[in-house]
């Protein structure tokens, strides 16, 4: 398949030439005809499989269909997402597909001052890539109307849900007309996120895209069976007695991360923890310092864990078995990057046993049990 099989205006497709794309990636082929088409969509996808292109494309031809009828000033279509990070990536998407439809689009986020993002919406904005707390505050300073949106975006819900912005998100869905196109992604289906969708789309198509399980053979992956009361005993034992210099260690939880990086700090190991709760310069603040050596253990959990790409990461450690396998190919492919040797260590307590099954099933391949620890 090709672009030109989707249906594209001529002004993408060539903007996709540009771009050196020549064959669209699975969520693409599966979501721009739904989209086209005006349904909404609940996509299942994580970053790298070609997300953004999948609704930023479909939406740029809708907008131009839109404006050859005469649709109204204003903007006509919100994108939210979860970090400033990836509002720029959004908006570097938009730019790049939709440079010759002749639509304008303005990013706002949070952490720096409103003044040049004011001035870029005094010139007018057709699509409003935005986080949800500048999008609350210039709505509050009646900088920005949201009575014109026809095309809703909620990129990256889960990660909407670990950062807390659940409040945010159902104020800004208070403030927008009633009818209007939905598309929905995110890289996890858990309970919560179901609950949210369910009070956004209507009659949604479902597109899923599994990512391929891909684990480099450089990477060396065990696991230790333990009781879960010794989990923290056996990470200061692992992480004193195997030379670890550097390790990322997984937890399933905001709680639980802060918890244990707690407890290595009471016990010497310089770590902090990184999640939703903290904010993005307490986040940043904590990167930085696991890159250049002053902390060495930084301790996350699995949504806020995307944004973190570290060079020469030695050791991942599962201090909890993440419950659905793709979670554990991401979470170990954090380390063997690039040819290098890498390390992934589990802690499996007995309930975690059933989650391990399912993780050799995917990988299909077994991972070493260390017999040998005190707290076998």
């Amino acid at each position: 398949m090709t672009f030109e099989n989707l249906n594209l205006m001529s002004p993408l497709l060539d903007s996709v030439k540009k771009a050196g794309y020549t064959v669209p990636t699975k969520i693409q082929q599966q979501s721009i005809p739904h989209i086209l088409s005006g349904k909404d969509l609940f996509g299942c996808a994580q970053t790298g499989t070609g997300k953004t292109a999948a609704f930023a494309l479909p939406l740029l031809q809708r907008m131009m269909t839109d404006r050859s009828r005469g649709a109204s000033a204003g903007i006509r279509a919100l994108v939210l997402a979860p970090t400033r990070e990836l509002a720029i990536q959004i908006d570097d998407s938009f730019h790049t597909y939709g440079s010759g439809t002749g639509l304008k689009y303005v990013c706002i986020y949070g952490g720096v001052s409103q003044h040049n993002q004011v001035e870029k919406l005094s010139r007018g904005a057709d699509i409003l890539v935005a986080t949800p707390g500048r999008l609350l505050d210039l709505v509050n300073q009646r900088i920005i109307r949201l009575d014109a949106v026809r095309y809703l975006v909620l990129d990256e819900a889960d990660r909407m849900l670990d950062m807390g912005f659940i409040h945010d998100i159902k104020r800004i869905l208070a403030l927008l007309p009633a009818k209007r196109q939905n598309l929905f992604f995110s890289a996890t289906v858990t309970p919560q996120v179901k609950i949210l969708a369910g009070s956004i789309l209507s009659a949604p198509v479902m597109v899923s895209v599994t990512p391929e399980v891909d684990i480099p053979v450089l990477i060396r992956q065990s696991v230790y069976y333990v009781r879960k009361e010794d989990k923290r005993g056996l990470l200061k034992h692992v992480i004193n007695d195997s030379g670890i210099g550097h390790a990322l260690v997984f937890t399933r939880t905001k709680h639980g991360a802060d918890r244990v990086a707690r407890d290595l700090k009471k016990n010497g190991i310089a770590a902090e923890a990184i999640h939703g709760d903290k904010s993005q310069n307490n986040r940043e603040r904590s990167l930085n310092g696991f890159r250049n050596g002053a902390i060495r253990v930084l301790v996350a959990t699995d949504v806020v864990s995307r944004g973190i790409d570290i060079e020469s990461l030695s050791h991942v450690i599962n201090y909890e078995i993440p419950q659905e396998p793709a979670t554990y190919v991401h979470r170990i492919g954090r380390t063997g990057r690039a040819g290098a040797a890498g390390t992934a260590l589990s802690f499996c307590s007995e309930e975690e046993k059933k989650y391990l099954a399912d993780i050799h099933k995917e990988i299909r391949r077994e991972i070493q049990v260390v017999r040998t620890h005190p707290f076998s």
